[in-house]
């Protein structure tokens, strides 16, 4: 890969951390100005507010509106969830119990007394108020973003059900998406100068905490992205491939990994990923539906950094990591990874899924420290969820064409070269 496209997959990722890096250090030297400037932040935060609701209904509506799948291709792909939401829900997991032996922020960076999520409801309000809205209405608004995607999903259904992809509505949807998309372009070329004006604020309120804090995330996350690579991963080729898989998944999985890093994109990364799976000799259907849906779905990366975000803004706030939120913090990661991995602006929604349930009345504060370790964890991130596109075949390979699957085609391949 050149080096200069390398340059431009980076460089708005790299003005951003740059912005936050600025106003770090203006808010350090200079905390007067840079409390005063905070509004220049508060006006991206907000006009993100305006966008998230339509862009989350017409995306997801959208995307199942437009499904076209039978029989095989329909035990393929409903494989390949399954599989997506298990690694990921193992993915969340992992990264909670290292964080309970290694908490990113040791004090509490504010005074502010901390959320407690669900505290005094009981079981059954909790996934009542979590998946549901009391009314229409209800579902216009930024703190009901787990309703509004379940509404979404249905709509969705309903509308591939009425008119199938080439309906008027699923047309429509389409476009409306397409529209949301620019949109959210438009406000994302303001981001360096709102985070220049959010980091300087956070900084000049909290001083030298923020620095050792995010410190410490990075020691937690950029090691265990190493590990994952080389436990996981061929646990995984193991189990979809056979006692020949761990060695023919390292043979490949080079190639979409240094790509996924290089483009900092996981749908970049799929033709490498459709490359290496007809090498390897996975199905040509496999391939080309576990690809691009893992493209938008598989993001063991995005459940780490998920997990990751919240815990540390529970300590930020100085509020204790029980064992007891570990399936509701696992729930969320699954949710806000895997399920909105694939809407544009993606990212921005998850930290606001996050926020709605965990930080609703925080969310001036938690809002930016989220970006800022999704930005910093992003090419790690990329490289886990990309590369583990390809090692996902596997698996659905041995629940589609059998145990044996990979032995035949090294069998095969092997007749051929002779």
């Amino acid at each position: 890969m050149e080096k200069k496209s390398i340059m431009a997959n980076y460089r708005f990722l790299a003005i951003m951390l740059g912005g936050m890096i600025a106003g770090m250090i203006v808010g350090w030297f200079f905390p007067e100005f840079g409390m005063a400037i905070k509004p220049l932040g508060t006006v991206f935060i907000n006009m993100m507010f305006c966008v998230v609701v339509p862009l989350v209904f017409a995306s997801i509506s959208s995307s199942v509106a437009g499904m076209q799948s039978k029989e095989r291709a329909g035990k393929i792909m409903g494989t390949t969830i399954g599989i997506f939401v298990v690694t990921g829900a193992i993915a969340a997991v992992i990264m909670f119990v290292i964080l309970k032996v290694f908490p990113p922020v040791l004090e509490p960076w504010t005074n502010l007394e901390s959320e407690s999520m669900g505290e005094y409801a009981s079981l059954s309000d909790m996934i009542v108020n979590f998946f549901t809205a009391s009314d229409f209405v209800g579902l216009l608004s930024r703190k009901a973003m787990l309703p509004l995607i379940v509404f979404s999903i249905l709509f969705g259904f309903s509308t591939n059900l009425a008119g199938g992809p080439e309906g008027p509505i699923a047309q429509f949807l389409a476009a409306l998406s397409e529209v949301m998309l620019k949109f959210v372009k438009i406000i994302t070329y303001y981001a360096p100068i709102a985070f220049f004006a959010i980091f300087a604020d956070l900084v000049a309120n909290y001083g030298s905490a923020i620095t050792e804090s995010y410190a410490r995330a990075m020691l937690a996350y950029y090691p265990l992205c190493v590990v994952y690579i080389f436990t996981a991963f061929p646990l995984f080729a193991w189990f979809g491939g056979g006692k020949h898989g761990i060695k023919t998944m390292f043979k490949h999985i080079a190639r979409p990994a240094v790509t996924s890093l290089g483009t900092c994109s996981s749908v970049a990364t799929i033709p490498t990923n459709l490359e290496v799976a007809e090498e390897t000799g996975v199905s040509k259907d496999v391939a080309e539906m576990v690809v691009p849906l893992g493209a938008t779905m598989h993001m063991d990366g995005s459940c780490f950094s998920c997990v990751l975000k919240i815990i540390f803004v529970w300590g930020v706030f100085g509020q204790e990591v029980s064992w007891a939120s570990l399936p509701l913090i696992v729930l969320v990661a699954v949710l806000s990874s895997v399920g909105m991995s694939g809407v544009p602006g993606g990212g921005y929604i998850g930290e606001y899924i996050i926020c709605s349930i965990f930080f609703p009345t925080q969310i001036e504060v938690a809002f930016p420290i989220l970006v800022m370790i999704g930005n910093l964890v992003d090419p790690p991130a990329t490289m886990i969820n990309s590369a583990g596109d390809y090692v996902v075949t596997y698996i659905v390979s041995r629940f589609v064409d059998g145990k044996d699957w990979l032995d035949k085609a090294l069998a095969k391949k092997a007749g051929k070269a002779a």
